[in-house]
């Protein structure tokens, strides 16, 4: 028994424009004076470190300027999540061997290239600061003075000689003109405020990241592209393997058993044709069984209603072959023509959820089943529960390993949560 129910995305709300126009705001003005105290500091213990090489109190100053460095980045760092929306990322810094000496210790931030990227960054900061501190106090003043400007427009003392703006543009003398004015260049300063505010945030941020965090992330995305690979061969070996498997204990031996019964019914042909007769029935059977052992086998590998219908349509006959009731929760678009997924992905999504199912059959006792498949914020969301024994995990040589290293080399992550005596769920996050 299958139930099939359709669901629609969902997306998580944005942050409003007051708060991420408050959280732009702190961030530039408060990185003006962070990058005045930095500049003063490295700049000072940089001059005084490189001053002092021909001494040996040199190399400690510039190593201690490093370290100070890489205290203000962090700093920074802790900083950055607010505007960029994106996890904090802190790089790899070179450590001392255990036992080393205090000369070795001094040499590390030295030799570190990320260190002298701290550095530099915490000297030319300030030149981005100062520019996107008096853009943003200018827009910032203009926009709170214009539009309250009629609040106050009657105590701003005036002299005859002195000749305002809407007098020079031909808009008369009268109060109403001035205060109309005013409040209008307020009002535009006021409209304008969030996006040239996000803008000098942007600014300042993005010179933070390429200096602080652009190493690390490219480091990071190489481990990550490298696990990918081994998750990719790893999962296709253990495809390939079991493919093997099943034909050599499947197809193969009813081939040579289909082969010895065409030779037995030729050897019987001439003495007993009625022998011979049931023994190509029975080749005939076997014939039909080979096939239904290879369909099933193509099923597993890349069914043609996925390549023909979509996922919402394979996993429906997948569901409706389950041997207990399966209840299908998946986005309708997935099955539409412009809101199908990239084939590779959407081989994975149902590897997952056939790889699950048949974990299910096999091992869990279960008396019912959830599939759930959704897309949200760029990310595709494969999950299978059950009401079985639990205790499942996707340690090495266990059935749920297949599927942990198929969503690893799809770039995403699986999650299994299954304490014993149950229920268990298995949930993928792929990304799109």
């Amino acid at each position: 028994m299958t139930t099939v129910t359709v669901t629609a995305n969902q997306s998580k709300l944005a942050p409003t424009v007051t708060r991420q126009l408050l959280h732009d705001s702190g961030y530039v003005l408060l990185g003006f004076p962070l990058a005045l105290a930095s500049f003063v500091v490295l700049l000072a213990g940089t001059a005084l470190g490189i001053g002092l090489m021909v001494t040996v109190i040199g190399l400690p100053v510039l190593a201690g300027t490093l370290y100070a460095a890489r205290g203000l980045a962090d700093i920074e760092r802790l900083r950055l999540p607010s505007v960029l929306h994106q996890p904090r990322i802190r790089p790899h810094y070179r450590v001392a061997e255990p036992g080393a000496s205090a000369w070795r210790r001094i040499f590390v931030p030295i030799a570190d290239a990320q260190s002298w990227l701290d550095l530099s960054h915490g000297i030319f900061k300030l030149v981005v600061a100062v520019g996107t501190f008096v853009v943003t106090v200018v827009w910032w003043a203009g926009a709170v003075g214009g539009a309250l400007y009629w609040a106050y427009d009657w105590a701003l003392p005036r002299s005859p000689d002195n000749t305002d703006l809407n007098e020079l543009l031909g808009l008369g003398n009268s109060t109403a003109s001035r205060v109309g004015l005013y409040t209008a260049i307020g009002v535009f300063f006021l409209i304008t405020l969030p996006i040239v505010v996000r803008g000098c945030a942007l600014l300042q941020a993005s010179f933070s990241r390429a200096m602080l965090t652009g190493v690390a992330e490219m480091r990071d995305r190489i481990i990550v592209l490298e696990e990918q690979k081994r998750a990719a061969a790893s999962a296709e070996a253990t495809a390939l393997r079991r493919l093997e498997r099943d034909i050599h204990d499947g197809p193969q031996q009813r081939l040579v058993r289909l082969a010895m019964d065409l030779s037995r019914a030729r050897q019987q042909l001439a003495s007993d044709p009625e022998a011979a007769g049931r023994t190509l029935d029975e080749a005939v059977a076997q014939t039909r069984d080979t096939l239904a052992e290879l369909r099933a086998l193509s099923r597993g590998i890349a069914p043609p209603i996925l390549v023909d219908r979509g996922l919402p349509s394979a996993l429906a006959a997948l569901a409706g072959r389950g041997l207990i009731p399966i209840e299908l929760r998946v986005d309708p678009e997935l099955g539409t023509q412009g809101g199908r997924l990239d084939p590779a992905l959407e081989n994975t999504a149902y590897f997952v959820v056939a790889e699950a199912l048949t974990n299910v059959a096999k091992h869990s006792r279960a008396t019912e089943c959830q599939v759930s498949v959704e897309r949200a914020d760029r990310r595709l969301t494969v999950s299978v529960g059950d009401d079985g024994q639990g205790g499942a995990h996707a340690a090495k040589g266990h059935g749920l390993a297949g599927i942990a290293d198929r969503v690893r080399a799809a770039g995403g992550e699986l999650t299994v949560i299954s304490p014993s005596g149950g229920p268990t769920e298995i949930r993928a996050e792929l990304p799109l």
